[in-house]
């Protein structure tokens, strides 16, 4: 999927195409609303299926957990050696296209990382953004080329993180490079290529590797750890339900399986039934948490590819439906997110703060055309 073409510098986020209804071929053209506030700018995003927009919040955040000092802040866990590293968050963003797209899977590192976000791109093919800050990962990639999701509405909860990417379209470098007065950009293919190594058992673009020492070396000087981005407690939240699968199907090739696993006590990763390996460990992809964001989205005005189609814009800021699954149960929840610097939290239909198990997340951005589809999302009880 090359994405490295000519574009207008104009921000994607001007754009006045909006996606209503299942999202194979159907759009329809409205004014484009920009509410300019505090510095960010936001779209008003459409909405399908059964879930109806929420009205945003910009309220400064009154909830801002303060964990101590030998306890990482994106998990919640014992530090390495009990002293949190003093650096900032690292995003790193990771190709996920299925085999008849390319060789990105399986991947490497995703095991290490303290938070995963799991991302729409063209054509709802999926993207990583994994986010390292407690511990260290010696390979991570294929390292893929930036999104509009990245810089809009994912880094900047982290405050002044690293995001790390190779290259992209130029509305969004140019997107990347207008924020630089709180992001730090790693651009693998312009600047930084000696944080970067091409691989000789696969092909480019899915060829191009990273760690945690490489990228970090670059940014000496950054030495603020990120807040927290999620409550935690030992306690299983309220509402919560026993469940042994959840199922989300993204689109073709990526159907994923998140199955629990009493015995490790973590959700084990699948694709069409088939374990997914994290190949740095050999180790089955796993997480303690898994929180899916059902969001309202736009397609992006600037094609990624020649004759491709344009980027999906996801919406991570107000409120929303999803899930949260922790110790083999899940509960439904709403997500809130009342400003770009906030993190997440999540309520139960009783209105009950919904929080996290200590450990590893996982985020699924799901699109709320796909959510609303048959067999969409799928739970075994």
């Amino acid at each position: 999927m090359p994405a490295h073409n000519k574009r207008s510098p104009d921000s994607p986020s001007g754009s006045s195409r909006w996606l209503k209804g299942p999202h194979r071929g159907r759009t329809i053209t409205i004014a484009a609303v920009v509410i300019v506030l505090v510095g960010f700018s936001a779209g008003i995003f459409a909405t399908s299926g059964t879930h109806k927009p929420k009205k945003k919040s910009h309220a400064k955040t009154v909830y801002q957990p303060k964990l101590a000092v030998n306890l990482c802040p994106l998990t919640d866990t014992p530090a390495p050696g009990g002293v949190v590293p003093r650096r900032p968050a690292l995003l790193i963003k990771i190709g996920n296209e299925p085999p008849q797209d390319g060789n990105a899977r399986p991947q490497s590192g995703l095991n290490e990382a303290d938070i995963v976000f799991d991302t729409p791109a063209e054509g709802f093919i999926m993207r990583y953004v994994a986010v390292y800050q407690c511990n260290d990962a010696s390979s991570i990639g294929p390292v893929r080329s930036v999104r509009w999701v990245d810089y809009h509405m994912i880094a900047r909860m982290f405050y002044n993180p690293i995001l790390a990417f190779a290259g992209g379209i130029d509305p969004n470098i140019e997107g990347v490079q207008a924020n630089s007065s709180w992001l730090s950009a790693a651009n693998l293919l312009d600047g930084a290529q000696g944080a970067g190594t091409r691989v000789s058992s696969r092909q480019e673009p899915d060829n191009l590797y990273t760690s945690t020492t490489a990228l970090y070396a670059l940014f000496k000087s950054k030495t603020s750890p990120p807040p927290s981005i999620f409550s935690y407690s030992a306690s299983v939240p309220p509402g919560a339900t026993p469940a042994a699968s959840f199922g989300i199907n993204f689109s073709y090739g990526t159907d994923v399986i998140w199955n629990w696993d009493a015995t490790t006590k973590m959700w084990l990763h699948t694709y069409s039934g088939s374990p997914d390996v994290d190949t740095l460990t050999g180790q089955q992809v796993s997480t303690a948490n898994i929180v899916v964001a059902i969001v309202d989205y736009r397609i992006g005005p600037y094609s990624e590819s020649t004759g491709g189609t344009g980027d999906i814009e996801s919406e991570l800021e107000g409120s929303g439906p999803g899930y949260v699954l922790r110790d083999g149960t899940v509960v439904k929840v709403t997500w809130h997110r009342s400003d770009l610097v906030s993190g997440l939290t999540f309520t139960n239909a009783a209105g009950q703060r919904v929080d996290l198990a200590p450990g590893r997340t996982w985020v699924e951005i799901d699109p709320n055309t796909q959510a609303d589809a048959p067999g969409g999302i799928t739970i075994d009880k």
